[in-house]
């Protein structure tokens, strides 16, 4: 990755953890699910279909929790090495290396 790729990683991973950490987006998460548990738990025996979908409806909200939580990662990745890039650079040009 080029250096404004990487930016922009460490960028996006910055808001993933924010969004990660937001206790409003965490609310949502958790009464989206105690609903869709809740809506499963009362299907009838025989309707199959809605259970299926109230299942991977539950199942997308930890699909959604752990892509953010990858773009996280990716950035803290991307911040240590633009980090790295930055010390590199500086010690070149302390020791007068360009």
């Amino acid at each position: 990755m080029n250096e404004d790729e990487l930016h922009s990683a460490a960028s996006r991973g910055s808001h993933a953890e924010s969004l990660l950490k937001d206790e409003l987006l965490s609310e949502c998460f958790a009464k989206l699910e105690e609903a869709y548990v809740a809506a499963w738990r009362s299907t009838n025996f025989d309707d199959v279909a809605a259970r299926e979908k109230l299942f991977v409806a539950i199942n997308v909200i930890g699909k959604v929790k752990e892509h953010l939580g990858t773009i996280a990662a990716h950035g803290e990745l991307a911040k240590a090495e633009v980090e790295e890039m930055i010390r590199v650079a500086e010690r070149k040009k302390r020791f007068g290396i360009f």
